[in-house]
This record gives C-alpha cells, structure tokens and sequence, in this order.
C-alpha cells in the first residue's frame, strides 16, 4: 500500500516563502505532483515531476513562484513557494502515479496554507 505524508504548511505573512514535503512510501512512483484548492474553489494541479528524470511540467498560473522537485533517495517530493500571496491559501495535496502518464492513484491529506496580508 502507497501512503504519502504532506508536510511544511502554516501561517505564514505575505512575501514569505515555504516549502512543502511530501514523503512517499509503500510503492515506487512515477510521477509526483502538487495540487492545492481554495475555500469554494476546484482542486487545481500547480506542478508534476517524473521520478526518473526530474523533468517538470507547471501550471500557467505557478510559473515563475512555484518550483517542484524530488529526492529520490528519501522518496520525496518537495514544492518551494516564493513571494506567497493571500491568494495562495489553500490546502495543498501531493498526489503520485505508479505509472508514466496514468492517473494519481495515491493522495496525501492535505496541508494547509493560510497567507495573511
């Protein structure tokens, strides 16, 4: 059984930067990614990472202050936010894939991430 743990969120003020880890264990995963959803709002995909090359693919809107990436060693992945804005509250997921290209099948808990202004 896959399990992932999320960790990394809190209360923090605008401008300031975090950082999200998501420990992965119980299978290897192709592909990692990062979603998070605001109060009334869908869940949205912000980035994905391929475990076996780090190749990395963003959402429009996370260009730019959003940077994913993994250790493979430690099975984690990891998401960086610079310049956090209040519109970036919300509960941020990991989620992961055991096959290139499928679907995640695997979903952390959720952290959450509350900007004050």
């Amino acid at each position: 059984q896959g399990q992932l743990v999320e960790s990394g969120g809190g209360l923090v003020q605008a401008g300031d930067s975090l950082s999200l880890s998501c420990a992965a264990s119980g299978r290897t995963f192709s592909r990692y990614a990062w979603f998070r959803q605001a109060p009334g709002q869908e869940r949205e995909l912000i980035a994905f990472i391929r475990r076996v090359d780090g190749r990395t693919f963003y959402a429009d809107s996370a260009k730019g202050r959003f940077t994913i990436s993994r250790d493979n060693a430690k099975n984690t992945a990891f998401l960086r936010i610079e310049n956090l804005k209040p519109e970036d509250t919300a509960v941020y997921y990991c989620a992961a894939a055991t096959v290139i290209g499928g679907l995640y099948e695997y979903w952390g808990q959720g952290t959450q991430v509350t900007v004050s202004s």
